[in-house]
């Protein structure tokens, strides 16, 4: 094991990163973030559509590799650190779509998770299979997740659709770039509405149902491998442009929730795991086959699921979460303060921000609203009190609302946390967040030193054998600090909150 290294890949929305962990001291030794300075474009052709291309993505997984054997490798060829990559893996933002020909060449933009154009085929399906029947298989609506995208395509780009080889997600994209295969897992078929947690396998009912010629899909394996054979790995090129030996496995992948879950160590039923970056999440482990009758939540195979030990990942996602402080920042301080500048500023007024709030859905439908989709609102504003401050803090106490609206359905489920676990990063770096949240939701928040590309790296090292147990796979995974609820700032708060969800279920029409 001495010298040998495992490397992460974080494809998000925002930005890609990319860690090299030192697989015997499980340390994270070089990481860097593309692009250091500003939020990957997001094309927005019409309301509702969301897409990127994913070349883009590529092209900055390169540069980060780069990056991270340049820090490396003093004066030397950075080859020379790359070669000594043992193991390689992916975590992605979930949901996406990525069209191809046989050559691997992208057809058309990826369109990304928070899309909502095929909001409408998803529900047509859901009632063509019949509620019940879906759900019981299914445990989800078709919504507007991959499957539904596809579908899209196969409606509305006819020419499109039939030049498709492969219909994959995000990061099964990248490890074809790097593999010159192509591949799914089981779990990225889950968050793609194609698994039959019934039978165990492909849902044909819904490709069926959609319309979908099912040889589009990719063979699937785990997400934590346990073998050679159940992984693709790396090929000539990766070894002729950056170094990286031919065969090196791909050996974990996974979308960016269950591995911010993995990440922190948050395998067994009852444990919970949240981030707020773009959008977002709580995500609580549970061994039950349970359902949203809704699809407000939705359930995925979580990365350790096996045949006889199984693990599913309920996971709540809120769109507007931290794309709502980046417009803030963008257009209204246009960019004349850095976020960590907009959390002193928020700090400096109360709780409740006198009355004012905002309601932060303008990310496309939103699952936790029945996939309506709705404007962000900024609420109560009275213009004799209330200053640049109030609405700062007003944001970040509407998408703290926002979390305690989806756990209150997660908590109908039996999910009942207690602790939440989070990555020290994103809107977690923030103090006035972090005790609203606790607050709101009465929850403890414990926070890790960890991300996603280094979660993803120590998935790799398990999938590749070089770590054989999770004890070991953790070891070096630290506590960074604990947030307790602030019971004196939980009556405002509550108020608050009891005023920002009455006008949601206006603004949504839920009784």
């Amino acid at each position: 094991m001495d010298n040998k290294l495992s490397l992460g890949i974080d494809v998000g929305s925002s930005s890609v990163k990319v860690s090299l962990l030192d697989i015997k001291g499980g340390e994270c030794i070089a990481s860097s973030t593309n692009p250091s300075d500003r939020e990957m474009p997001i094309f927005v052709p019409e309301k509702g559509f969301a897409e990127q291309d994913p070349d883009m993505w590529w092209n900055y997984v390169k540069a980060g590799i780069r990056d991270v054997a340049g820090k490396l490798s003093g004066s030397g060829p950075a080859k020379d650190v790359l070669s000594r990559v043992a193991c390689i893996g992916i975590t992605y933002q979930m949901h996406g779509l990525v069209v191809t020909g046989s050559d691997g060449i992208p057809l058309r933009k990826a369109i990304i998770w928070c899309d909502s154009r095929a909001v409408n085929l998803g529900r047509k399906a859901m009632e063509g299979i019949g509620h019940r029947k879906c759900m019981e298989h299914c445990l989800n609506s078709p919504g507007n997740f991959t499957a539904s995208k596809l579908a899209w395509v196969r409606v509305n780009e006819p020419a499109v659709y039939s030049g498709i080889y492969k219909a994959m997600l995000p990061g099964d994209y990248i490890a074809f770039k790097m593999s010159g295969k192509f591949s799914t897992t089981y779990s990225g078929l889950s968050e793609g509405i194609l698994w039959d947690f019934k039978r165990d396998e492909f849902a044909d009912m819904v490709a069926d149902e959609l319309g979908l010629d099912k040889s589009l899909f990719c063979e699937a394996g785990p997400s934590i491998a346990s073998g050679p054979e159940e992984c693709v790995s790396t090929d000539a090129a990766m070894e002729s442009e950056f170094g990286i030996r031919k065969g090196t496995p791909i050996s974990y992948r996974a979308g960016d929730q269950p591995n911010n879950a993995f990440s922190l160590n948050v395998l067994d039923p009852g444990e919970i795991a949240t981030t707020a970056g773009t959008s977002g999440v709580i995500y609580g482990v549970t061994d039950k086959r349970n359902a949203d009758r809704l699809s407000r939540v939705n359930t995925f195979l979580h990365v350790n699921h096996t045949g006889t030990d199984c693990r599913y990942g309920v996971l709540l996602c809120i769109n507007g979460t931290g794309i709502s402080n980046s417009w803030l920042k963008h257009n209204i301080l246009n960019d004349s303060k850095s976020y960590g500048q907009m959390n002193d500023l928020a700090a400096t007024v109360p709780a409740g921000s006198d009355g004012m709030f905002v309601i932060p859905f303008g990310n496309g439908s939103e699952r936790i609203l029945e996939n309506n989709m709705t404007d962000a609102q900024l609420c109560d504003v009275d213009f004799n009190r209330h200053s640049t401050a109030h609405i700062v803090r007003a944001v970040q106490e509407g998408v703290a609302f926002s979390f305690r609206y989806g756990l209150d359905i997660m908590r109908e489920s039996g999910i009942k946390p207690e602790v939440m676990k989070a990555g020290t990063a994103n809107m977690f770096l923030n103090p006035v967040f972090r005790t609203t949240l606790a607050t709101i939701c009465d929850t403890k928040i414990e926070l890790y030193n960890t991300d996603g590309a280094l979660g993803a790296a120590r998935g790799a090292a398990l999938g590749a054998g070089y770590y054989s147990s999770r004890q070991e796979t953790f070891a070096s995974l630290k506590k960074t600090g604990t947030t307790l609820p602030d019971h004196s700032i939980k009556s405002v708060l509550d108020e608050t909150y009891l005023k920002w969800k009455e006008r949601l279920h206006i603004l949504c029409n839920i009784n």
